[in-house]
């Protein structure tokens, strides 16, 4: 009897990479301790606000307190669209011209995004431009609804600082690729590096010379280590320093990190441009709603204070800023070449091992072996560490060779005791993986 067939799409789907080394390692038989830092998976509890809904789901004033859970609106609940705004409110920005739908996490608002920017499915028209390496999950998203993305790529010098590509290369990547739209990582994931206001002014003038759309994935807004750069923010531009920037503006939020529930699901697309706005929430009734449960505990920031949120954001810098620079000065010690990307901004810092391993290293490789069958021991434990290979963030021209091949980001979401044994652990699997190669 003849077997159903896949679909060509299925056939040559893999694992992304940031999960992919943690599926090889539960399928393996006697497996060691584990610390995973290849996730953005915050471990850390969700802001105080959100917790009492949580615990109150069946209070009498919870719209769950009869057991009935109903579909939102397309749009999202009001309470959780007014969270969002009132997040950028407290944060300084204007947010008097805003349109905001809610969507299931940020995952959801990258593939509206994609449908809503780039041209048409199967063809090159009007591609989106990141710049390199950037978050795989766009490359993902647009794969499966046939569209493309196009780069313009960046460096890791010696010093640990990734350099953003020149404004002159960047221009001419965009006479010769017409995308739609351009995305910026402010924050940025995976480098961790932090964009500023001039970088920002200057993309925003490219966006309207060639009638682009300038998108900004807001993620983790909020987390950057540097005491005196600015709160950088699209919402932060408008026509006074850029003119035609207001009406192409698109945020990506979430509520995963700098709110610490990734597994709530809840994010959301914000835009300036009303008829943007009106035809994702028409794309988007195919899905119904976003979780109503989620939106409800989120709703509940709708309601805090400046003096709130900006207590809550400097706790989360606090917190993050003593792990990075541990981990930070603990690879360099062990390792003096080795390379570690300057701990600026987001939760994320890449290590590049190029001046330490031999020729032909591969990062998935790498991270495959420490699934499936490193190990060292560590207190008199057997322990293994799971990273993010970052071959699959760099989309590197035909014949160019991937940066990604030596490079690994490591997440800081394990607890702070156990983000202190990830040095270690790195450089003897490192040691170990190369003896064997």
């Amino acid at each position: 009897m003849n077997e159903p067939v896949l679909s060509n799409h299925f056939k040559k789907r893999m694992p992304s990479n940031v999960r992919l080394g943690h599926i090889k390692f539960l399928e393996r038989e006697n497996k060691p301790a584990l610390i995973n830092v290849a996730m953005g998976n915050i471990s850390l509890p969700t802001n105080p606000a959100m917790q009492k809904r949580m615990f109150e789901l069946n209070a009498p004033e919870s719209p769950f307190s009869k057991g009935v859970v109903q579909y939102s609106g397309t749009a999202g609940l009001d309470e959780a669209q007014k969270a969002f705004k009132n997040i950028l409110k407290c944060q300084g920005f204007d947010t008097s011209n805003l349109f905001v739908q809610i969507t299931d996490g940020g995952s959801s608002a990258m593939e509206l995004l994609l449908l809503g920017v780039c041209g048409n499915a199967g063809t090159m028209d009007k591609p989106l431009m990141m710049i390199d390496p950037s978050y795989t999950n766009y490359v993902s998203f647009a794969d499966r609804i046939g569209r493309k993305t196009v780069t313009v790529g960046r460096s890791l010098g010696e010093d640990g600082k990734f350099s953003l590509p020149e404004l002159d290369k960047i221009e001419e990547a965009i006479k010769e690729n017409n995308p739609g739209a351009l995305l910026v990582i402010p924050y940025d994931n995976p480098t961790g590096q932090l964009y500023d206001y001039a970088t920002l002014k200057e993309l925003a003038k490219l966006c309207v010379k060639y009638n682009m759309w300038m998108v900004s994935d807001e993620a983790y807004r909020e987390l950057y280590y540097d005491e005196n750069a600015d709160l950088v923010s699209i919402w932060g531009l408008s026509d006074a320093d850029v003119s035609g920037i207001e009406g192409r503006r698109i945020s990506i939020e979430t509520a995963s990190k700098v709110w610490n529930a990734c597994g709530l699901r809840i994010g959301a697309v914000i835009t300036d441009n009303k008829e943007f706005h009106s035809k994702s929430v028409f794309e988007y009734t195919a899905n119904l709603c976003a979780n109503v449960i989620g939106q409800y505990i989120f709703g509940a920031l709708a309601y805090e204070s400046k003096e709130s949120i900006a207590k809550w954001c400097k706790g989360l810098r606090e917190y993050y800023k003593e792990i990075m620079f541990k981990l930070y000065n603990g690879m360099k010690k062990l390792e003096p070449d080795l390379i570690v990307s300057s701990p600026d901004a987001s939760i994320y810092s890449v290590v590049d091992v190029r001046n330490i391993v031999k020729s032909g290293f591969d990062s998935v490789d790498f991270v495959m072996y420490c699934a499936q069958q490193g190990s060292v021991e560590y207190n008199g434990v057997e322990t293994t560490l799971l990273v993010t290979p970052l071959k699959g963030f760099y989309e590197p021209k035909s014949g160019e060779a991937n940066p990604g091949s030596t490079q690994m980001r490591i997440s800081f979401v394990a607890s702070p005791e156990n983000m202190e044994k990830v040095p270690e652990l790195f450089i003897k699997l490192l040691r170990q993986y190369e003896a064997k190669r």
